[in-house]
């Protein structure tokens, strides 16, 4: 009994001494959890796809250590307005965002989903006039569309709301008109499935067509859906120059009266006669917070925003689609019309060609007509009328009819003293507004704006570290915690024992941006280690082509 006991004794000494054993260990880096507090010196373990342990791990071993001696380690950064829909249908790796720590993309401007056959049909036609971009349309629901893209493997992790332009089409097509009480139940329906799915809430983008021939009303319907889902509401505003106050207080009102929180997107004063107007704009956001709503924002780092020619044209020249607003620009009484509205002030409908000022700050980066593309990629819209031998507005209509696209446009319309502002507003977190691109093959064909490859790097160089805008902490709450907590995420946006090992390790005195408008496929560059789910896909500044993402879904999430 007594050697019983003794080889017992043993035996238990040996497992006390025996080395505790983590699948990853991040070692003496300087720790954010994401909350805002200061970092602290600590080392993290990782086991499988969950931060398992921070701390001392000196007596502790891993199957891979890393040093990140002299580095940042924070909770990977959250892309409030993410655009990469297509991006990581054509590759998954997402190589711009992944090398500035982006670890989840919220994508739902323009959901990719509910889809019907028309929408199928539609897009499949308009993907003939640029094959490099061309994609299988797989899937019908948003839930489908989400899971499809972890079935084919992709880097970060993907979210989406479901947009009211979305299920607006799939019930009106393009039409300029209110739905009928039986479409508009239709409409719910489809936010109903989309929310069950684990869509974040309902969004708009109410400065374009079809999107702005939405009432607020409808929005408030379609919202309320989200609502009982405990989602949100989130807006690309019906105006972000002159009538921005009203667009404000139809966001707040949509909050207010779909009882649920609301965030604008990407916000922003446009045109320099408008760029005064950040304090009342302030002062409406603070009002309805301390009334009990929930209304936040996001933004990106630059004083120029990118779309197409079609917001410099009225709405109604638009209707019916691309096909349709072409044949209105060739028949002469309608282009009268239309080029008069263009070059007359209005409240009525966001002209940014207008808010621009200057048709030299109109700078053309988007055709898929060959020829179009080599000789005017690059070329403001001002040049081009020159060679053209016509009028900016003339031009721009002409493009659009050879192109058979928007065509892509970057418009300067902003501020830098407004950005540093809104950078320092407690409830403003961050997302590109873009897709995400990889800095080879197709994707060098197309010009995009820098903001792609250069959004959040931008904010820790530029902003935090050369500024001074705002402290480290501060900026990594807000690309972290802030965006998780708004949209009610659950285990994700912070470091902390028993969260998804989503993680950004970067040098805080090396992290910065390079691409420019002239040359704006060039990754950032500091960021140099990247994990999702536990999984590292950055390693030394390099991807290591781990596709771990997973769909990330809102609260209103089912189960089947």
């Amino acid at each position: 009994m007594k050697k019983l006991f003794l080889i017992t004794a043993v035996l238990l000494l040996a497992a006390s001494c025996k080395k505790q054993e983590f699948d990853v260990i991040i070692r003496g880096g300087t720790v954010y959890d994401g909350t805002g507090k200061a970092g602290v010196q600590a080392d993290v373990g990782i086991n499988a796809d969950t931060v398992a342990f921070i701390g001392d791990l000196s007596s502790a071993v891993g199957k891979k250590e890393i040093d990140a001696k002299g580095l940042a380690v924070a909770p990977g950064f959250i892309n409030m307005l993410s655009h990469c829909e297509v991006s990581l249908l054509l590759d998954g790796n997402s190589q711009s965002d992944i090398r500035q720590g982006v670890t989840l993309e919220v994508l739902g401007e323009g959901s990719m989903g509910p889809m019907n056959a028309k929408m199928k049909a539609d897009d499949s036609l308009a993907m003939l006039h640029d094959t490099d971009w061309a994609y299988k349309i797989d899937w019908t629901t948003l839930g489908e569309y989400l899971e499809g893209l972890e079935r084919r493997g992709v880097s970060p992790n993907v979210a989406s709301f479901v947009s009211a332009i979305t299920v607006r089409v799939h019930e009106l097509g393009y039409a300029n008109r209110a739905p009928s009480p039986e479409e508009l139940n239709r409409m719910k329906e489809l936010v109903r499935v989309a929310m069950e799915e684990g869509a974040m809430g309902v969004t708009s983008a109410l400065i374009y067509a079809p999107a702005n021939y939405a009432s607020t009303e409808e929005l408030i319907e379609l919202s309320k859906v989200a609502s009982q889902y405990n989602g949100m509401y989130i807006a690309h505003m019906r105006s972000e120059g002159n009538s921005i106050y009203a667009a404000v207080d139809e966001t707040i009102r949509i909050a207010r009266e779909a009882n649920l929180p609301a965030e604008i997107y990407h916000l922003k004063f446009s045109g320099k006669d408008n760029w005064n107007k950040i304090d009342s704009v302030i002062a409406m956001i603070d009002q309805a917070n301390k009334a009990g709503l929930k209304i936040t924002a996001d933004m990106y780092t630059y004083t120029a925003g990118a779309t197409g020619l079609d917001a410099a044209m009225p709405p109604w020249l638009q209707e019916g689609g691309i096909n349709e607003w072409i044949k209105r620009m060739k028949d002469p009484a309608m282009r009268k019309k239309a080029l008069q509205e263009m070059r007359t002030p209005t409240d009525k409908w966001e002209n940014l060609m207008m808010l621009a000022g200057d048709f030299n700050k109109v700078l053309l980066m988007g055709f898929t007509n060959d020829s179009l593309r080599k000789n005017y990629t690059g070329k403001t819209l001002g040049e081009v009328a020159k060679i053209y031998g016509k009028s900016p507005e003339e031009t721009a209509m002409d493009l659009v009819i050879t192109d058979g696209t928007r065509v892509g446009t970057a418009y300067f319309l902003m501020t830098e003293e407004n950005v540093m502002r809104q950078i320092q507003l407690p409830y403003v977190s961050f997302g590109s507004d873009a897709e995400s691109s990889t800095a080879a093959g197709n994707f060098l064909k197309t010009p995009t704006h820098p903001r792609a490859y250069g959004n959040f790097s931008r904010l820790l160089g530029k902003y935090v570290r050369e500024e001074k805008v705002i402290s480290l902490e501060e900026a990594i709450r807000k690309l972290t915690s802030l965006p998780a907590t708004n949209l009610k995420i659950k285990n994700r946006g912070m470091l902390t024992p028993g969260y998804f090992a989503d993680l950004a390790i970067f040098d805080a005195s090396k992290i910065a941006d390079h691409a420019t408008f002239e040359n704006p496929h060039q990754y950032s560059t500091g960021m140099v280690h990247v994990f999702v789910n536990g999984v590292q896909v950055l390693a030394d500044g390099e991807h290591t082509n781990a596709k771990p993402g997973r769909v990330v879904r809102g609260p209103g999430w089912r189960k089947k």
